[in-house]
């Protein structure tokens, strides 16, 4: 468990500073037109990593798009088998509903293979929007101008101002009082807010050097977190402009979870009334979390959110109409010409439309194959094996090696 957790994290940091290097990028492209905000820099790199997510977007809307299709087949074969649980049932059960999954050319796990993937790349976005100056060398290095002027050498001023309460020093300078080395630094200047600063300057008044310094890079700091007049490093105020920013972030993930539902009720070819069910109780309530988490978190993770949202509802509208355009049976025949490829490389005969291939929704029930249909089945598999590697005019190796492996075959078969 500890090896898959270090592997979890150090995969995680990969990726975040991959991608810490794109949001550099992009902040060093707007520094080319004189401007340096970290707003805009969030709204473009969260584009530019949902362009880069667009193949596994993609292929996870296919794979909805063929669940769409074969999950009332799907679910006649379960209640086929309802109140059956010996191993023979089960087996059979396992064995329709894996010739449906191969009727359309996809697996049981393509699903979650997309979402594996994506997920420790969600993780890392977020990492990197939450600490900036960690990964985005062009914004930290106005942080470390401060520290190396002469603040990191003064933090027992930091440590007696917190220690003293009557000063009700705020979360960011505790936070600063504890930390013990630059990364920790950084990460505690990050979340100043304007009046933050203005603290900091009045507890080296006396050194004017110093406070040059802090007086200078807070500005360009706070330059670069203002957006449309908010500030990116403190949380949104109820009775202020940055209000807006958790009421779009719950609505715009809203609108994201109902494109999703109205896109899935359209390829089932019915629209349903809203049930009452845990999947329809949690798209309501996790806009409204989002909402209520954006009061507390700075609000550039806000902006990010929104950003976040929006580019998920025009990707959603962009691949919908390209999947509208597109034949079910072109995709699963383009799937079963994939899979045929990777098992001719395994020196596997092509992967036919099974026994089952011909389930539909309102036959499903009338499809069981019995055993002895499945041994026919079988044979007939293997007869058309053995032609095809007879008659193949291509690929790696003699016609004897090709002759052994439909042999190893076909034993290999018989003694199933």
């Amino acid at each position: 468990m500890l090896y898959l957790a270090q592997s979890k994290t150090f995969i995680i940091g990969w990726i975040a500073k991959l991608l810490g290097y794109i949001l550099d990028g992009l902040f060093r492209f707007t520094e080319l037109f004189g401007i340096q905000n970290i707003g805009l820099c969030i709204i473009l790199f969260t584009f530019v990593t949902k362009l880069l997510m667009l193949p596994l977007t993609i292929k996870q809307q296919k794979f909805t798009k063929l669940s769409a299709m074969m999950n009332p087949e799907l679910q006649a074969i379960m209640n086929k088998y309802k109140g059956k649980t010996d191993n023979e049932s089960m087996l059979k059960m396992r064995q329709e509903q894996k010739d449906v999954y191969e009727k359309y050319g996809t697996s049981q796990t393509s699903g979650c293979l997309q979402l594996l993937i994506q997920f420790p790349i969600i993780f890392a976005l977020y990492d990197v929007i939450r600490n900036i100056p960690s990964y985005v060398s062009s914004v930290r290095i106005y942080f470390t101008n401060i520290l190396n002027g002469g603040l990191s050498d003064n933090m027992s001023v930091i440590q007696a101002y917190v220690e003293n309460k009557d000063n009700n020093a705020s979360a960011a300078f505790q936070t600063l009082a504890k930390a013990t080395n630059t990364d920790g630094m950084v990460d505690a200047l990050n979340k100043f807010g304007k009046s933050d600063w203005s603290i900091l300057e009045g507890l080296f008044e006396e050194n004017d050097a110093l406070v040059q310094i802090i007086s200078d890079n807070a500005d360009k700091i706070n330059h670069m977190n203002s957006f449309l007049g908010i500030d990116l490093a403190s949380a949104p105020k109820l009775m202020s402009f940055a209000i807006l920013i958790p009421i779009l972030a719950g609505l715009t993930q809203w609108i994201s979870v109902k494109l999703s539902e109205v896109r899935q009720k359209k390829q089932q070819g019915k629209i349903k009334e809203p049930q009452s069910n845990p999947m329809a109780t949690m798209n309501i309530i996790m806009p409204v979390m989002s909402a209520i988490f954006c009061l507390t978190f700075p609000a550039a993770i806000g902006i990010y959110w929104i950003a976040q949202s929006v580019a998920q509802i025009l990707t959603q509208l962009l691949v919908n109409a390209y999947f509208d355009k597109q034949d079910i049976n072109d995709i699963i025949a383009k799937n079963m010409e994939k899979a045929n490829k990777k098992r001719e490389k395994k020196g596997l005969p092509p992967k036919k439309i099974s026994a089952n291939a011909n389930i539909n929704t309102s036959s499903v029930k009338n499809t069981a194959s019995t055993y002895e249909q499945k041994l026919e089945k079988q044979k007939e598999n293997i007869k058309k094996a053995t032609e095809y590697y007879n008659n193949a005019s291509s690929g790696k190796g003699s016609i004897a090696e090709k002759a052994a492996m439909v042999k190893k075959y076909n034993e290999k078969n018989k003694n199933k």
